[in-house]
């Protein structure tokens, strides 16, 4: 998959970019603003970040590499649960905005259930769309049963943003499939897992060599071969963003597949959410 669309006709790269870890060193700043921008040359256009990421600073990285391209960056940012209310939601948002330097976000999603009731998170939602302040809304990190209390509101939640990666196939069992029915895109955060360890692991590197690729252009591949989901790997090294975007001319094997199964089972019951 080169793209996936949204219930509502909007349409977004596949592959795009993460903002986790980005903005926790001020000296780091421009180097990650930089690859951001080379991502958008290589047509990762999605960025997705958060209010938790560096608590904003994350945003203010996002912000210096979309200066003079908005119109090419598809923007997604979270909430954080404590904020998600219909009272502190607003703040939250318009903190972010301006952060960001833009006046709507694309995609502005609820980063996990907190003790506030998720139908006066939609609403707060809803009323920030009425705005014009987003475009629209989703969640991240909810399972099946969540996604079943949103009710009627779930046909306007835009997607499920949940850990998804060879080390991690627990949603493969239901909330992919679920996701699926209700034409819900799926983002898959962590795709190519946390730490690296994934990225040793033999059957990768086997995989890698047949197709001269690499493990991590291997794993991105797995994900973007499910229809629906929207990888956004985070990259802070050009090079690394460079293999990334070439993971998308990747075409696994049915004995690839075959190979992955048998390295990294995928569920046969239902697991707990794995969240990071």
């Amino acid at each position: 998959m080169t793209s996936v669309r949204f219930p509502d006709g909007a349409e977004v790269p596949a592959l795009g970019q993460g903002t986790w870890h980005m903005g926790e060193r001020g000296s780091y700043r421009r180097r990650e603003a930089d690859a951001l921008r080379l991502g958008l040359d290589l047509g990762l256009t999605l960025i997705d970040t958060a209010e938790m990421y560096a608590e904003g600073g994350a945003e203010e990285v996002v912000a210096e590499a979309i200066a003079g391209r908005r119109d090419q960056a598809f923007l997604v940012s979270k909430v954080y649960p404590h904020n998600a209310s219909r009272t502190k939601l607003p703040r939250a948002l318009d903190a972010s905005l301006r952060r960001l330097r833009v006046e709507t976000i694309d995609l502005y999603l609820l980063h996990w259930r907190g003790s506030v009731p998720l139908a006066q998170t939609v609403e707060a939602m809803e009323r920030a769309k009425a705005d014009g302040k987003i475009a629209r809304w989703g969640v991240s990190n909810l399972d099946v049963d969540d996604l079943e209390e949103l009710g009627p509101a779930l046909r306007d939640c835009a997607t499920d943003q949940v850990l998804w990666n060879l080390e991690a196939r627990g949603v493969e069992f239901d909330l992919l499939p679920f996701c699926a029915q209700h034409r819900m895109p799926v983002m898959a955060y962590s795709p190519v897992g946390q730490g690296g360890a994934l990225l040793r692991h033999p059957a990768l590197a086997a995989i890698a060599e047949r197709h001269g690729a690499t493990p991590a252009q291997v794993a991105l591949a797995f994900v973007l071969a499910k229809p629906g989901v929207i990888a956004i790997p985070k990259a802070a090294d050009p090079q690394h963003l460079r293999d990334n975007a070439k993971a998308r001319d990747l075409m696994l094997t049915e004995q690839d597949f075959r190979e992955l199964d048998a390295a990294f089972p995928p569920p046969k019951r239902k697991r707990s959410l794995a969240m990071l």
